[in-house]
């Protein structure tokens, strides 16, 4: 879950774990620590049509999330970060 100051939207003043609630470190509006941040939206064909969700898990509940898939993420390291 984002906090922002105002409604323009630009840089979050806070980001809460939707999942533990545990609010990670943002400076400046840059989330300092490992983030899991998912906008889905759901169309035609689909029980959820219409409907958008937001949220964000730290890297802790990502990591339990993961755990729980019956078939594994891909996984693949990167080099160049953004």
């Amino acid at each position: 879950m984002r906090i922002y100051l105002d409604e323009n939207r630009k840089e979050p003043i806070a980001v809460i774990c939707n999942k533990c609630k545990k609010e990670l470190k943002v400076e400046n509006g840059i989330i300092k620590e490992g983030c899991f941040c998912s906008d889905a939206q759901f169309g035609y064909f689909s029980k959820k049509d219409g409907m958008r969700y937001s949220f964000d898990l730290c890297e802790d509940c990502f990591d339990k999330m993961l755990k729980g898939f019956a078939i594994p993420a891909e996984e693949a390291e990167v080099t160049e970060y953004m």
